[in-house]
C-alpha cells in the first residue's frame, strides 16, 4: 500500500519537519533536538518505519497534482494546546485542505488524551475556515480507536525495533535465574513511588533487579488513592527519603540509551515489572504503551505491565501472548485506578510461588513473542496506512 505525502522541503531523502523554525540536517544531532524548539514538530517517525520495513512513500510537493489520498505529514514531539497549527501552516496548504485536496496527517507517538485533542484540533479548524475532516490524527492512545478521524497505532514497537536492532534477542535459556522479578524506575512520579513503595514493604522485591533513580515530591496527581491504603502515604515519603535507588553502575543517559541492553535484567530474572510511562494515559481511558513493554518482549521474559487498564488487551490485539494461565492478568480489566493497583500487587505476590515452574509453562509463548516483535513491521504499516484511508470515507 503506498502513502502520499506533501512535504514543505525534502532534505537527504528525509521530510524536514513540517511547521519547524528550529534547522538542522538529517543525520546530525541537531536533527533529533526539533522536539525542544518551538512548536515542538519533529522529524516523522512514520517515513523511518516505512522505509526500514519496506511501505512505499510517495512524495509531492505544493505545486504537483496531487493524486486522491494525498496527505500534510505534522510529527509532534508533544502537543502543545497553545499552539495554532493550521495558522503555521502556508497558504497554499491551507487552500488545498479547504478545497479537500489535502488532509493533514498529524502523527503522535504519544498517549496525551485524544478526545481532548480532538476538541482543540476542531476548534482551532473552524476558525480557519477548514472543513472538520481536513485532517486525520494518529495516536498511541488506544482510545482513539473510537474518534472519527483517529486513528491508532502502537508506535514504539517499531521505535524499539528500530533502536535496539543491532541487539540480537536474548536466548530464553533453561538455566535457574538468581532473580525473580526486573522492577526499573528511570524518572519520578507519584504513582510510581507509590507502587514501588507498597511492593517494597509488602517484601515483594527481596529478590529482584530493582531502581528507583529519581527522588521527587509526592505530587497531588497521584491516580492510585495514596490515603485509601492503610500507611501507605508514610511508607512512600520514607520510600522518597531514601532514594535514588540503583542496581546497576550505568548513568541516566546510558539507561536511556535503548541501542544497548543491559542483559542481566531479562537473562537473570523470571519476570518484568513494567513500570509504564502512565497508569491512567491521561484521564482517557485507554491504553498507552512504551519500549518499556516491549523490552521483556523482545528479550523473553514473563510479564505484568504496571500502567493503564487494557495495556495487556492492546498486547493481544496485537498478537502477543499475556501469559493468563500461569498469570493473575484480571487486574487489567480494572479500571478503578486504586484497585488495579491493589490487584496487580497482589497478582505479583501470587506468582511468586513457583515462578521458575511458571517460567517453562509459558515458554512457548515467550518465545512466541520474541518471535512475533522480531518480524517486520510491514503488515503493521499497511494496515496503518488503511486505517488512515478509511477515515471519513
Amino acid at each position: 500500500m503506498v502513502l502520499n505525502l506533501l512535504a514543505d522541503q525534502v532534505v537527504k531523502g528525509r521530510i524536514y519537519p513540517a511547521l519547524a523554525r528550529h534547522q538542522a540536517r538529517p543525520y546530525t544531532q541537531g536533527w533529533r533536538e526539533f522536539g525542544q524548539h518551538w512548536p515542538h514538530t519533529i522529524p516523522l517517525r512514520l517515513q523511518e518505519y516505512c522505509d526500514h520495513h519496506g511501505v512505499d512513500i510517495q512524495l509531492y510537493s505544493i505545486n504537483d497534482e496531487l493524486p486522491p489520498c494525498t496527505y500534510y505529514p505534522v510529527g509532534l514531539g508533544f502537543f502543545d494546546f497553545d499552539i495554532n497549527y493550521f495558522a503555521l501552516m502556508g497558504p497554499a496548504v491551507r487552500k488545498k485542505l479547504r478545497t479537500n485536496q489535502l488532509r493533514v496527517l498529524f502523527y503522535y507517538h504519544e498517549g496525551d488524551n485524544p478526545t481532548r485533542i480532538k476538541d482543540r484540533l476542531d476548534e482551532l479548524a473552524q476558525d480557519h475556515l477548514l472543513p472538520p475532516d481536513c485532517y486525520v490524527f494518529v495516536s498511541a492512545n488506544t482510545a482513539a480507536r473510537d474518534i472519527l478521524g483517529f486513528v491508532y497505532f502502537a508506535d514504539f514497537e517499531l521505535w524499539y525495533w528500530q533502536r535496539n536492532q543491532t541487539i540480537a534477542p536474548l536466548l530464553v535459556h533453561a538455566q535457574p535465574r538468581e532473580r525473580e522479578f526486573t522492577v526499573l524506575n528511570r524518572l519520578h512520579k507519584s504513582w510510581r513511588a507509590t507502587a514501588m513503595a507498597d511492593m517494597h514493604r509488602q517484601c515483594l522485591l527481596n529478590n529482584s533487579y530493582w531502581s528507583y533513580c529519581e527522588t521527587g515530591e509526592l505530587g497531588t496527581d497521584n491516580p492510585i488513592e495514596i490515603d485509601s491504603i492503610p500507611d501507605l502515604r508514610r511508607d512512600t515519603l520514607s520510600f522518597l527519603a531514601g532514594a535514588p535507588y540503583t542496581s546497576d553502575q550505568l548513568d541516566q543517559a546510558q539507561r536511556n540509551d535503548h541501542s544497548e541492553t543491559e542483559s542481566k535484567y531479562h537473562a537473570n530474572s523470571y519476570c518484568n515489572i513494567v513500570m509504564e510511562t502512565h497508569w491512567d494515559a491521561d484521564q482517557s481511558g485507554g491504553a498507552f504503551l512504551t519500549e518499556k513493554t516491549f523490552k521483556p518482549i523482545k528479550h523473553g521474559q514473563l510479564f505484568f505491565v504496571a500502567g493503564p487498564a487494557g495495556s495487556l488487551q492492546a498486547l493481544r490485539d496485537l498478537g502477543y501472548k499475556t501469559f493468563d494461565t500461569v498469570l493473575d492478568t484480571m487486574y487489567d480489566r480494572i479500571t478503578d485506578n486504586t484497585q488495579r493497583w491493589i490487584r496487580l500487587c497482589d497478582a505479583v505476590g501470587q506468582a511468586r510461588h513457583r515462578l521458575a515452574d511458571r517460567f517453562e509453562t509459558a515458554r512457548a509463548d515467550i518465545e512466541h513473542n520474541q518471535q512475533l516483535f522480531a518480524q517486520l513491521k510491514t503488515q503493521r504499516l499497511n494496515s496503518l496506512i488503511k486505517d488512515i484511508h478509511e477515515q471519513y470515507n
